[in-house]
């Protein structure tokens, strides 16, 4: 699993039909500590996530486990909204 934060949205009229109704968010990976890492991905959402928000995704192989239609090819899901992050200290 990894962080990101939702940065737009994509809008395709033409895709595979198995993603029909499926919400495509531009996600920027972010560290840790908040800092954002470079190589934005597109992700289908499983959450309702929005604009602005802190959002877990995951990649790969384990993308098309989120969503109920098997069938759909997706590289990239996002799991779940962030609501803070506790604990973690980075640096020296």
């Amino acid at each position: 699993m990894q962080m990101g934060m939702v940065v737009g949205r994509v809008t395709a009229t033409r895709k595979d039909e198995h993603l029909t109704g499926a919400k495509l968010l531009i996600t920027q990976p972010i560290a840790l500590d908040g800092s954002m890492l470079p190589n934005p991905i597109i992700a289908v959402d499983t959450v309702g996530a929005g604009i602005g928000e802190k959002v877990i995704y995951v990649a790969g192989s384990m993308a098309s486990r989120a969503v109920q239609n098997k069938e759909a090819p997706i590289d990239a899901a996002i799991i779940g909204i962030i609501d803070s992050v506790e604990g973690m200290k980075t640096g020296g």
